[in-house]
């Protein structure tokens, strides 16, 4: 299939003669059937063959931990690698909430055909269909696979597992530890993991970051790597490279990641010929703790699981703002998530709550010494179920509230306002999970394939655990067995090359010696993202980032301040290494927000909107299937070069396109 191409802003997509190809490899028959015919399908390799081959797994988090450890059991030399000291402290294990599953244990109706519509829905249509729908059927392996390592997940009374709401949804499907659900999670792949290790067919790589991607006649045949505590410049080869790095939600500097997360190993990735798929698909999260300075470095998340028993308010009048909560009476409070979305009231979709909660703070309304906040009120669930009840559920969560602002919130409510949180844009996969360069895939949020513009809560333990346990292994297996086992030796041209590049960057920013550290430049590019490509984005907004990011990218190169050499630790050029692919990533992010001529789910144009009954605009999402309804993907053209901008058209044979409502 020829790519559609076109420069950002200049109106619907044109045929390009471009040699880039987006190949979905979607199986064909009925929707239900298509995971199944692929598997029953695929090409098989000898057990004993298997150990022919080496996977290089880059990230040990949900997503790249269960893939090693499946892909070691399943014979394959497997080489992993990690920035941090261990795979325990991969950033999976933040995560709070729960995990999505369609097991209807509550007989409530759901399936795996209602989990699948829902996400698809939640991410307003701009997810592929197939890949959905098998992120569906998998979900429900998962659990029992998770809970044979020993996950210990809430139990009801009769022993059951237990499970509570999420956004998006009208029952409730998301198994949960507490507040700790991605730790449980991560230790239980951890110990599948460590199992591999310590029977010697996972060779396990710690403190060494991905620098760059190695390919041979277009093919991944392996990575470049920088030991962070010798500084040691290294190659590795690979019949196949997995990437499983995360998003890319730091670019915007203040997030709910870990100051370690970056988009260095998928934005070098795509500079060696991955496209990059709707980078601009990125989702504020309403359920975090308010900014409280220019001090922070990252921001703390409170779990959408809140939002099952906590109510969302604000004061009704200004005059009321400056009081204490409990001194408000409910008449004088507005529920405006209740209010705006009956149907869903405060379980709403995150980029819905998100708009609505900067839209009455905008109107003057917020909360806390910022009027950058609104309260989550758990005091009627306290008299309803009880304190004990609360503390049980979430405990963990308010004592981590309590040691960060010193407010008790089973006294008065917490203060929360949108954060950045999860990327659903990332490097484009096929069906199989593999990126445009030929052994190189990539899986959990470092693809975009299953979210489209917005994800749902609960759904990226989910999704990486199902692209680690259950779906790489079919399909990784599927495509090495068309090949021929057999590394590329680290001397060839292609590694050297690639290596002497690497370290040539590194040196590059030593040799700067400006006055600028590092992360004074990277708070700089992040305040001009949230500013302009933050929650509500337009034409001059986008148009103004991009002037302001090529500023800052040139100033970087000039005036940027790293200490130090690279032949020891070096905390400052590890920063300056990840903040320079931010500055490039940056200008693609803002550039894919500008070339999408319409709002859909976390990205929101305020030139398109739809119109309320009073005739004006009321800051719901309006899409243009005829001219979006398509993956944005984007190839790297060189230095100082215009990307090319691809389309991957979407088609729903099931859930078809309509007015997405949580009214």
């Amino acid at each position: 299939m020829v790519g559609l191409a076109r420069k950002a802003g200049l109106g619907p997509p044109y045929e390009t003669g471009e040699t880039m190809k987006l190949e979905p490899k979607v199986p064909g028959g009925p929707l239900a059937e298509k995971w199944t015919r692929y598997k029953q399908d695929q090409r098989l390799i000898n057990p004993a063959n298997k150990a022919r081959f080496t996977v290089a797994v880059v990230g040990t988090g949900l997503a790249g931990g269960s893939a090693a450890a499946t892909l070691a059991e399943l014979g394959y030399r497997v080489l992993c690698f990690c920035f941090q000291d261990s795979p325990r402290r991969a950033h999976s294990i933040a995560a709070q909430g729960g995990i999505n599953a369609a097991k209807n244990y509550r007989n409530d109706g759901d399936s795996v055909h209602r989990l699948y519509y829902d996400t698809v829905k939640g991410g307003d249509f701009r997810s592929r269909e197939a890949n959905v729908h098998r992120l569906a059927e998998v979900s429900v392996d998962i659990i029992d696979q998770c809970v044979a390592q020993g996950v210990p997940f809430a139990r009801e009374y009769g022993g059951l597992l237990d499970t509570r709401s999420f956004g998006g949804a009208q029952l409730q499907r998301t198994f949960y530890c507490r507040g700790q659900t991605g730790q449980q999670l991560l230790l239980g792949a951890y110990q599948a993991l460590a199992r591999q290790i310590g029977y010697g067919a996972v060779k396990m790589y710690p403190r060494c970051e991905m620098l760059d991607l190695v390919t041979v006649d277009g093919r991944a045949r392996g990575i470049v790597t920088r030991h962070l505590e010798t500084g040691k410049v290294e190659s590795f080869a690979a019949d196949a490279v997995v990437l499983a790095t995360g998003g890319y939600a730091n670019a915007f500097y203040l997030s709910t990641n870990a100051n370690g997360c970056n988009v260095t190993a998928a934005y070098r990735a795509h500079k060696r010929g991955a496209a990059f798929a709707n980078p601009c698909f990125t989702q504020i999260h309403p359920t975090c703790i308010p900014v409280s300075g220019d001090h922070q470095a990252k921001l703390t998340l409170m779990s959408e699981s809140l939002r099952n028993d906590g109510r969302v308010w604000v004061p009704k009048s200004q005059g009321d703002v400056g009081k204490h909560p409990t001194s408000i009476p409910d008449a004088g409070r507005d529920y405006f998530l209740e209010r705006k979305y009956p149907s869903y009231g405060n379980l709403a979709p995150r980029d819905i709550s998100s708009r609505s909660a900067k839209e009455v703070c905008d109107e003057g309304r917020g909360v806390g010494p910022s009027g950058r906040g609104v309260y989550l009120d758990f005091a009627d669930a306290i008299r309803r179920q009880g304190e004990n009840r609360i503390r049980e559920k979430y405990g963990n969560l308010f004592e981590m509230y309590e040691r960060i602002t010193a407010e008790d919130a089973y006294r008065q409510p917490m203060r929360i306002y949108p954060a950045l949180h999860y990327t659903m844009g990332g490097l484009w996969v096929d069906y199989e999970l593999q990126s445009t360069v030929p052994g190189l895939f990539v899986i959990g949020e470092a693809n975009f394939s299953d979210h489209g513009a917005n994800r749902l809560g609960a759904s990226a333990l989910m999704q990486g655990l199902a692209d680690g346990y259950f779906v790489l292994p079919y399909t990784l297996t599927n495509w090495l067995a068309g090949q021929r086992p057999g590394l590329t030796p680290t001397d060839h041209p292609e590694f050297k090359r690639t290596e002497a590049e690497a370290a040539d960057r590194l040196k590059k920013l030593l040799a700067v010696k400006g006055k600028k550290t590092p992360v004074e430049f990277h708070r700089q590019l992040g305040q001009v993202l949230w500013d302009h490509v933050g929650m509500a984005r337009n034409r001059q907004s986008l148009e103004t980032a991009l002037q302001k990011i090529r500023a800052i990218r040139e100033e970087f190169w000039g005036n940027v301040s790293v200490p130090g050499n690279d032949l020891d630790l070096n905390s400052a050029l590890e920063r300056a290494n990840r903040v320079s692919d931010f500055m490039e990533f940056g200008e693609l992010l803002t550039r894919d927000a500008l070339a999408r001529e319409e709002s859909c789910g976390a990205h929101f144009r305020t030139e398109y909107q739809q119109t309320g009954d009073d005739g004006n605009p009321n800051g719901e999402c309006e899409r243009d299937d005829d001219h979006y309804q398509h993956v944005a993907a984007w190839e790297y053209a060189g230095p100082d070069r215009d990307p090319v901008r691809h389309a991957e058209p979407l088609a729903f044979e099931v859930a078809k396109p309509t007015r997405r409502s949580y009214k």
